[in-house]
């Protein structure tokens, strides 16, 4: 099995299990509204719903992006996990407005929150399960550089938050009988569901616009770079992006006039070498130029070296 095989494996078994892990929450949450009849816990469970259609579309992404490139789409299907993210996003942000609804017309008709040890238990029991799966999603989401599955991560991680604060405003109601503190929590709730949906939003539009790669990157690029300072006369114009999974680096590269072509090919061939070793899987593109074109006042002396 290729290597890019099995990450679209392995991000497939992920997808599975985010939705597994959806479906069996929801249902936690909801027996743990059943039992209690807070609004809290209604507004939490129904937030659970979308990681379920989030875990739906993200199965569907991630096997549509492992799609390899073809004659419409030569540099592959990578970017559709971006859609995958903002129709995420969107999705929470609906949620966040359900929650908030939800709360208000809770809060102008306070209801007693009913004394359950069970329904609090299974909404702990629900918690740890995100927490679980969370941590397990971003931790592959990162090591496959998969946006998709870093979003559904976050917003299964943003849930085991939202319960917490859900079973603090139940406890308190039931502790001190004020029953307008569980709509007041719904509410703390759908804020920062609301928070997560424009931060899942924001990367996913961010990778559509085609930002360039995180400083850290560039600079090891760079470096990368600069270790074949003695074979070029000046590198300019580098620039980076990110599609999904794949990354691309393309620069210019000044040589020396009159440089064989072979000799020319093989320095170009050992930076690319170097710059897939630095970031694995980087598509890189060298566009060579002669001396006349360099940026630098070159005289007959290596000018100095430029990556802007």
């Amino acid at each position: 099995m290729t290597s890019s095989a099995a990450t679209s494996t392995l991000l497939g078994r992920a997808a599975q299990l985010s939705l597994a892990t959806g479906v069996l929450v929801f249902g936690i949450k909801l027996a743990g509204y059943f039992l209690t009849g807070s609004v809290g816990l209604l507004s939490d469970a129904l937030e659970s719903t979308v990681n379920v259609a989030a875990a739906l579309l993200l199965m569907l992404t991630l096997r549509f992006s492992a799609r390899p490139a073809d004659q419409e789409h030569p540099y592959g299907h990578a970017k559709a996990e971006y859609l995958s993210s903002f129709s995420e996003g969107l999705l929470i942000g609906i949620a966040g407005v359900l929650i908030v609804q939800t709360s208000v017309l809770r809060l102008l008709h306070p209801h007693p929150v009913a004394a359950s040890a069970l329904g609090l238990g299974l909404t702990v029991l629900a918690s740890v399960i995100n927490l679980v799966v969370g941590l397990h999603l971003s931790r592959q989401g990162r090591e496959m550089h998969s946006p998709a599955l870093l979003a559904d991560a976050q917003h299964v991680l943003s849930d085991v938050w939202s319960s917490g604060l859900v079973l603090l405003g139940v406890l308190l109601a039931i502790a001190t009988g004020w029953n307008w503190l569980d709509p007041v929590i719904g509410l703390a709730v759908a804020l920062l569901v609301l928070r997560v949906g424009w931060r899942v939003l924001r990367g996913a539009v961010g990778g559509l616009l085609d930002e360039a790669l995180p400083q850290e990157d560039i600079t090891r690029l760079e470096q990368a770079i600069s270790r074949h300072r003695e074979s070029y006369l000046e590198v300019h114009d580098l620039r980076t992006r990110r599609a999904g999974r794949d990354i691309f680096v393309d620069f210019h590269l000044i040589l020396t006039s009159g440089m064989p072509l072979k000799q020319a090919h093989d320095i170009c061939d050992a930076i690319e070498d170097d710059l897939k070793s630095t970031l694995p899987g980087a598509n890189v593109t060298i566009h060579i130029e002669p001396e006349q074109l360099a940026h630098g006042q070159v005289h007959g002396a290596r000018p100095d070296v430029r990556l802007n």
